[in-house]
């Protein structure tokens, strides 16, 4: 499946897509709410926001066909470009907007270290008798807010802490998350960050 643009989708803060764009993610950004994670473009304009929403306190808790943890990704004007549900057997399925089952996110380890992720998208071609189709891999460590992203053998996207030069101690609280060029649909880069973030759960 490819990624296209879409109008709904798409980031687009600079004209040249042959070139690396930067988003900063933190809990703390200025007219938020503490505790939202939010990223920034590198002129400090929010981007991406992510809002969890309340559990539905009239489902079944215990019911493993419902979600076990539901996050929204907005846009900067409050949008609602993704649903993401976390489950109980330790998938994630991701909606367009809150019906359109957009891909599905199975974890195949999880050490103390390291994460793997494998993101199959619905509508995929399908080959063999396997009816899931892996496009992505993600593969880094939770903790540590370090993944790389690939489409087979390419890097498309990769996180990493706000290393400075001779810092002895690095805050967790902000990160970078780089989208390499090739990649247009950048809310979807985000979305799969954000499950990348709760791969050890």
């Amino acid at each position: 499946m490819e990624l296209e643009t879409t109008s709904d989708w798409a980031y687009a803060a600079s004209h040249d897509l042959h070139i690396p764009i930067d988003l900063f993610g933190s809990k703390k950004h200025a007219g938020l709410p503490r505790g939202t994670l939010a990223f920034a473009d590198s002129s400090g304009n929010i981007v991406f926001k992510v809002h969890r929403q309340p559990p539905n306190s009239n489902s079944n808790s215990n019911s493993n066909s419902l979600p076990k943890d539901t996050k929204l990704l907005l846009d900067a004007n409050d949008n609602h470009l993704f649903s993401i549900h976390r489950h109980h057997n330790g998938c994630w399925k991701c909606y367009k907007g809150s019906s359109e089952l957009v891909f599905e996110v199975k974890r195949n380890l999880k050490t103390l270290t390291r994460v793997e992720l494998e993101v199959i998208f619905a509508g995929g071609e399908r080959s063999n008798s396997n009816d899931d189709v892996l496009e992505l891999k993600i593969i880094g460590s939770p903790f540590k807010r370090s993944c790389n992203i690939y489409k087979d053998a390419d890097l498309v996207a990769q996180s990493s802490l706000m290393y400075k030069l001779n810092q002895i101690y690095v805050s967790r609280g902000k990160f970078r998350l780089t989208i390499f060029p090739g990649i247009i649909d950048h809310a979807l880069i985000v979305a799969l960050f954000v499950i990348f973030l709760n791969g050890r759960k």
